[in-house]
């Protein structure tokens, strides 16, 4: 008989894990509290426009198309993907616009053009920025930092004497000042901490490794939209015969008097297990899901990351100057992360971000009209008045863009849906609504982030963006990995 494995929720995350546990000759259920696989990636639809509910950025493919490798099948019978030639398409309120090219020595020329600032410094900037990943990479992304026998492999051993290069001991903002100077430029590659949800001016420099991913490996778009990610995963799953339960809560992961996870409860009905894996914030795994076992407090209390206010906007008019991606940049970026981690008020001139899919895939939006998804961070729930802000924020919004993109938007508004952290908690159970669980306002935060398995209660396993190693689709894809591997070896 087959050893069995059950995962909770059913994100990236527990869907690499589930396809990559399957593959490993494991029965595999997956319990999932809502009525579609996803988590945050996911869609929704309105009034004829379509629109990723959640991330909207894809990079590193090989990290999905080894989910399917594993499983022995083609990727490309399940999803494909184009590269982009423009990551982002950038606005400034001093009237710049700068398109980021995802190849380098165009993006310099585009940056010594339009900012000043010599191509050179570009590429060696970026030449940097691909050193500190590659070298990251085999430390802090491919293995548990947790387990004696990452820190012994042979690979590893050759890295640690390379840390001290990595930024480690210098804030993303204090590295990027250094190496770039020009404020705009500093401000484009401080943005990147957003994509952990975190402070550039308190993040450590390592994270300048994420530029190397967007403008040396590339940026690129999966036919059809985000949302098939989600869909080639879920497909491959299901021809591996893992067993799904939709609209289906756990309630409890029980645990053996002698501390192992034997399974989970779903109202009065007992599931055994030979492994139990959570792919929910380990908030609410420990707080709701294991209520009588003694939780790791200190890391339950570290600052969460960022979270999002979303406009899902149905707009009746096409805007050429704009692409997939588009930035809005505040006047005053230090301002705006002081209101996301020191008073937990979205600043009154927020970065905006706008994603339009309808600009790759025409049946997006009617003829003539673009689906908007626009964007700005906000902080962790922690009892705003999320109503009075959701408003005020709109409008700060709307006439952000009508002076940047010199338009009057909102008669062009024809339909709208809003996602708050509520919301996103709600759905997600991600706590607070935190996109990423804990933020890496910290040089040690890599470190300090939840393990992939218990070190208390046997065969329990925890991937997805609130534990090593992040968030993110690729990061959350890895975790899943990671969490396969462990119980490989277990």
């Amino acid at each position: 008989m087959n050893k069995k494995a059950i995962i909770i929720g059913s994100g990236v995350a527990g869907l690499s894990a589930a396809c990559r546990l399957r593959a490993q000759g494991l029965d595999v259920e997956v319990f999932e509290a809502n009525a579609y696989p996803g988590g945050k990636l996911t869609e929704l639809a309105m009034q004829g426009y379509r629109f990723d509910a959640g991330p909207s950025l894809f990079t590193v493919p090989d990290f999905l198309d080894s989910v399917f490798i594993a499983a022995g099948k083609n990727p490309r019978d399940y999803y494909n993907y184009r590269k982009l030639d423009t990551s982002c398409d950038y606005f400034f309120e001093d009237g710049t616009h700068l398109r980021a090219y995802t190849n380098a020595e165009k993006l310099a020329t585009e940056i010594e053009a339009k900012l000043g600032v010599p191509a050179q410094r570009v590429i060696r900037y970026l030449k940097k920025s691909q050193f500190t990943y590659d070298t990251a990479s085999t430390i802090f992304l491919q293995n548990s930092l947790h387990r004696a026998a990452t820190w012994l492999n042979a690979d590893v051993a050759r890295t640690l004497p390379q840390i001290p290069k990595l930024g480690i001991f210098e804030t993303m903002h204090q590295r990027n000042r250094r190496l770039l100077a020009d404020q705009r430029l500093v401000q484009l590659f401080d943005r990147y901490a957003t994509y952990n949800g975190s402070d550039p001016y308190q993040a450590p420099g390592i994270l300048t490794s994420i530029p190397h991913l967007e403008f040396n490996l590339g940026t690129y778009l999966p036919e059809g939209g985000m949302h098939t990610i989600t869909a080639a995963l879920y497909r491959l799953a299901c021809d591996l015969g893992v067993q799904f339960h939709f609209e289906t809560r756990v309630n409890e992961i029980m645990v053996s008097t002698d501390n192992r996870a034997t399974g989970v409860r779903v109202g009065q009905q007992q599931y055994p297990a030979d492994y139990v894996v959570s792919n929910i914030d380990v908030h609410p795994t420990y707080r709701h899901l294991l209520p009588q076992q003694p939780a790791p407090e200190k890391t339950l209390g570290q600052e969460r990351s960022s979270s999002a206010l979303i406009y899902y906007w149905g707009i009746e008019k096409t805007f050429p100057q704009l692409g997939l991606h588009n930035i809005l940049f505040s006047a005053n970026y230090r301002a705006e992360f002081e209101g996301l981690f020191k008073t937990f008020t979205p600043t009154s001139d927020p970065t905006v971000y706008i994603n339009i899919t309808s600009k790759y895939v025409p049946t997006d939006a009617p003829a003539g009209c673009e689906n908007w998804f626009v964007m700005i961070n906000v902080p962790a729930n922690k009892g705003q008045s999320w109503p009075a802000l959701i408003t005020t924020c709109r409008a700060n919004i709307i006439e952000k863009i009508n002076r940047l993109l010199h338009t009057d938007i909102e008669p062009l508004i024809a339909c709208e849906q809003v996602l708050d952290p509520r919301s996103i908690e709600t759905k997600t159970s991600s706590y607070q609504g935190s996109l990423y669980g804990t933020s890496s306002n910290s040089k040690f935060a890599a470190f300090l982030r939840h393990p992939n398995f218990s070190k208390r209660i046997g065969r329990l396993y925890f991937c997805g963006g609130s534990v090593h190693p992040g968030g993110g689709i690729p990061l959350a894809l890895n975790s899943g990995k990671i969490v396969a591997e462990l119980i490989k070896t277990n």
